[in-house]
């Protein structure tokens, strides 16, 4: 049984340009070949991009992804390349369905995600995904057709299944077909994985399970970076066949991860022929591509392997995801600078924090926009939030619009009691302020609100959720805090030591857009108000559960009305990174006008 050098590229596409990530592809090639790899592998759709969503319905692109298959072919001299793309329906084995279900024949016009598998520079194979995910973020079913093959690359003596992403997540999905009826060694699995908390730990899981169950090499290659609001994490990983992981690559950075594989390691040793194909193997798909192949005849096992960090604490987990988002976001949209409204408070304190690690202190523009009812406390913390991050820091007083603003609207609002409008009047015109140097100068201003706030609807509509980029959108208060404390404390060689301000951290938080003015005067306290949002709006938990779980059934009731009646603000918010299971936006999608009301 051969030894094989395996390389996994977690490489960061760039959703639409083919031209690019297809040279990416090939420069990449040319590191795995001077690592003296046998297979070098890269994530799902990473000559597209993840996901390129209605791209996918444009004849054109299909045609132009399809394009950079030469390329690539041409590359692949001299080892085995698996590559993630989009391939239109032929040459390519699909599910057959019955007339029932619903299925529609217009859905075999659709595009495929495939594996494509160059060797002796010539595609050899295109496998097509399984299983498509049609949950949470994941409109698999809108966009691609099921493939059903499962076929067996055999290079050398080498028995390698190819699958993809959701594939191996189901127990009697492509890996026990091409374990049981293929004899595989080693299955490959490519993917774009988007991280939220948890994520990895799962996937790990998972990964152990199968290899175990099957007694097979796993590799579980995935994409990194941020596209639009999702992160990739990277984290590739190498286990056993018995469970055990060998290596692992960098989290939320690009890596090449390099494992040298005793193939004879692995527990299914069932011979299977290559020049037939048995009845029990057809009906599942099994068909067998022999590539001949000798391994370098010096090239031994790695006495030891490439590791990344195996564990971070949860904390610096969605730090380092919400800086790889920002840095992403910004750079693959061609902006240069970002502009952060700065008020003294820890939710803008941290956007400004990430923004800096993301982009350089340089590139962030900090704007104090102080009220008759901002503190001099604000004033003050603002100003060395500044000079701790060593960012620009405008001072742009609204007092006196807010004043022009009152007399303008006095004749209008003759007899009316102040209430919320003039607090939002300040919001909306630090919104707009923020925008105009947005206009003027081609900065992108980065919104500051939090998912606590942003669930319950406590931000204002045109005012501090206008913006490009909504940095902690799904990062709930408590949170918030969590990571700003983690940060101010790191001590590392990947961030520079800077710190948010002590009172900051400890300071009652306020929008002061009024006298004395604190959050929990319009909400309960945030550990408690995180705890009834994460129960309804990540787990979909009724008022009833969640009161039995010790919370009062009026403050559950409130917070609840709260969540639904905000609808409309969160359609008209800008986007923010997903670091949570359920975020809002695709993956919670609610209706605006709705009447339903259930019986909690």
């Amino acid at each position: 049984m051969m030894n094989l050098r395996l390389a996994m590229v977690q490489m960061n596409a760039v959703v639409g340009d083919l031209e690019g990530n297809t040279k990416e592809i090939c420069r990449w090639i040319r590191e795995a070949k001077k690592a003296k790899a046998d297979v070098v592998v890269f994530p799902e759709l990473a000559v597209s991009g993840y996901p390129p969503e209605d791209l996918l319905l444009m004849s054109q692109f299909l045609r132009d992804v399809h394009r950079m298959q030469t390329q690539i072919a041409k590359a692949s001299s001299g080892l085995m390349v698996v590559v993630g793309s989009v391939d239109r329906p032929r040459d390519v084995k699909l599910k057959t369905h019955p007339p029932s279900n619903g299925y529609d024949p217009s859905d075999r016009q659709k595009p495929l995600n495939v594996a494509w598998v160059f060797a002796k520079g010539r595609l050899v194979l295109s496998y097509a995904k399984h299983k498509l995910p049609n949950y949470g973020v994941f409109d698999e079913q809108r966009y691609f057709q099921e493939g059903s093959a499962n076929p067996i690359v055999c290079l050398g003596s080498a028995r390698i299944g190819i699958n993809i992403c959701e594939d191996i997540w189901f127990a009697n999905g492509p890996v026990c077909s091409q374990v049981k009826y293929g004899g595989a060694h080693l299955i490959v699995n490519i993917n774009a994985s988007p991280y939220h908390v948890g994520k990895t730990r799962e996937r790990r899981r998972m990964l152990v399970e199968r290899a175990r169950e099957h007694g097979v090499w796993v590799s579980y290659t995935n994409m990194v970076g941020g596209q639009d609001e999702l992160v990739f994490d990277g984290n590739s990983l190498v286990i056993d066949p018995r469970g055990t992981l060998v290596a692992q690559a960098k989290a939320f950075e690009e890596d090449l991860l390099l494992t040298d594989l005793s193939l004879s390691r692995a527990t299914n040793h069932r011979s299977k022929r290559v020049s037939t194909v048995s009845p029990s193997q057809k009906r599942v798909g099994i068909s067998f591509i022999p590539i001949p192949w000798q391994p370098s005849p010096s090239q031994t096992v790695s006495p030891s392997v490439k590791r990344g960090r195996s564990s971070m604490t949860e904390g610096e987990e969605v730090y380092r995801a919400l800086v790889l988002g920002v840095r992403d976001y910004v750079r693959k949209n061609g902006f240069s600078k970002v502009v952060v409204g700065i008020s003294g408070g820890i939710d803008s304190a941290l956007t400004a924090l990430i923004a800096r690690d993301a982009l350089g202190a340089s590139q962030v523009v900090g704007v104090m926009m102080p009220s008759p009812y901002t503190s001099s406390a604000s004033k003050q913390d603002s100003r060395a939030l500044a000079k701790n991050l060593g960012m620009d820091l405008l001072n742009l007083p609204i007092s006196g619009l807010f004043k022009t603003f009152l007399r303008e609207l006095r004749p209008l609002f003759k007899g009316c009691p102040v209430d919320t409008t003039e607090e939002n009047l300040q919001a909306r015109i630090r919104g707009m302020l923020l925008m105009a140097l947005s206009n003027k100068f081609g900065y992108l201003v980065l919104t500051t609100g939090n998912k606590s706030e942003m669930s319950v609807g406590y931000a204002t509509l045109y005012g501090d959720m206008a913006g490009g980029f909504a940095v902690i959108k799904d990062v709930p208060k408590t949170r918030v805090y969590q990571i700003a404390r983690w940060r101010s404390d790191y001590q590392g060689p990947d961030f520079d030591p800077v710190s948010i301000p002590e009172r900051i951290h400890s300071r009652a938080p306020s929008a002061e857009l009024k006298a004395n003015q604190t959050d929990q005067d319009s909400l309960p306290p945030y550990t408690e108000l995180d705890a009834i949002l994460q129960a309804y709006v990540e787990h979909n938990q009724s008022r009833k559960a969640i009161a039995k779980s010790g919370y009062p059934v009026h403050i559950v009731q409130k917070v609840l009305q709260l969540v639904d009646q905000s609808e409309y603000k969160r359609r008209q918010a800008p986007i923010g990174i997903k670091i949570t299971a359920r975020a809002l936006g695709k993956d919670r999608r609610m209706p605006i006008t709705n009447r339903y009301l259930p019986k909690r």
